[in-house]
């Protein structure tokens, strides 16, 4: 493994689970070697966007050669830490894992945690991750040096937080526990909100905020719906603050022993699913929002006007300079990049 382990939080059951799942892996691998059977994790539910991003990826792989893809979806494997873990050591040739985990092995994958850097029209923020060079050329740079062959980064969808009452400024954050990922960006993030950060297995979330032990946290729509979460944190707030993000990786011992045709292979596979991707999250939020208004008379939707988010957009600074405190001049090199990417995107809409 070429970077330190990351630290996961499990509960006890899980972690049998995972052991007994990965045991399995383990004892096949010799079985299925000669077969290319790959093994591909990511960190959603049956039909949320990262698993459509990784059916569309098998899919184009088994119609254009022999080998078969194997997807294991969350918690099949454990969680995000325990996949990451899995692709380092060559276990997994595959993985979808979002910065906001990879954070605390790359810091300067923290960039999408600075509020109010990305903008919140899609059209926009989908502009940009088709063209940026921080995303297209420097980050697989960063993500090399851990061992990780970087195929695509991509926009799931505009952060909403959710909590046990109606949010429109930082004020009413103060003292509400807001779960975070491990990632330590985010917790600035909420501390500049006034909000209490409290990092949460995905696993946890839910019983976490029915039983109190939380007050709120922040997902795009679509998970929001599709985790149930609106039933047991019904209040929804769009803060424009930012956009989820995620990556899919290839184990890079793996992807260098590749022939040229098959790198040639991932590399294709990776821009189709790309593609179809990014069709499918058009709209998707306005459904999924729909779909939670239709499920529960108890839902509130909060919209930020601009004097509101101006409150929240003022705090934002000390988030930026502590991502520069965490990432040194390689953090500052990057966000540079980050910023006149932006600017070229917004000149040209």
């Amino acid at each position: 493994m070429k970077a330190s382990k990351l630290v996961s939080t499990r509960s006890v059951t899980t972690k049998l689970l995972t052991t007994a799942s990965v045991g399995a892996l383990l004892l096949g691998l010799s079985a299925t070697a000669q077969a290319d059977n790959w093994r591909y994790a990511h960190e959603e539910y049956e039909g949320d966007v990262q698993d459509v991003f990784a059916y569309a990826f098998k899919e184009y792989i088994e119609e254009n050669s022999d080998h078969t893809i194997q997807v294991y979806r969350f918690g099949e494997l454990g969680e995000s830490d325990d996949i990451m873990e899995q692709t380092q050591n060559g276990i997994l040739q595959f993985v979808n894992q979002s910065p906001g985990f990879t954070g605390a092995l790359i810091p300067e994958a923290q960039i999408f945690f600075i509020p109010y850097l990305l903008p919140t029209d899609e059209e926009t923020v989908l502009t940009f991750f088709d063209e940026s060079k921080a995303i297209n050329e420097m980050f697989p740079e960063l993500y090399a040096e851990q061992g990780l062959e970087l195929l695509k980064m991509y926009p799931e969808g505009e952060m909403v937080v959710t909590t046990d009452e109606p949010i429109s400024s930082p004020e009413d954050m103060s003292n509400k526990k807001i779960r975070t990922m491990t990632n330590p960006l985010l917790s600035e993030t909420y501390d500049a909100f006034g909000a209490t950060p409290t990092p949460l297995p995905w696993g946890e979330v839910y019983g976490g905020l029915q039983t109190g032990i939380i007050d709120g946290q922040e997902n795009p729509i679509f998970w929001i719906e599709s985790g149930g979460l609106y039933e047991v944190s019904p209040h929804l707030t769009f803060t424009g603050h930012g956009w989820f993000t995620t990556a899919m990786m290839a184990n890079q011992d793996f992807y260098e022993g590749l022939s040229d045709e098959d790198k040639e292979l991932v590399q294709e596979a990776s821009n189709a699913a790309y593609d179809h991707t990014i069709e499918h999250i058009k709209g998707l939020a306005d459904e999924a929002l729909a779909k939670i208004q239709e499920a529960s008379d108890e839902v509130t939707v909060t919209r930020l006007d601009e004097e509101q988010i101006q409150a929240f957009r003022e705090r934002a600074p000390q988030v930026e300079e502590a991502f520069l405190e965490m990432t040194g001049e390689r953090g500052e090199e990057l966000l540079q990049q980050f910023k006149a990417d932006l600017e070229a995107v917004n000149s040209e809409s």
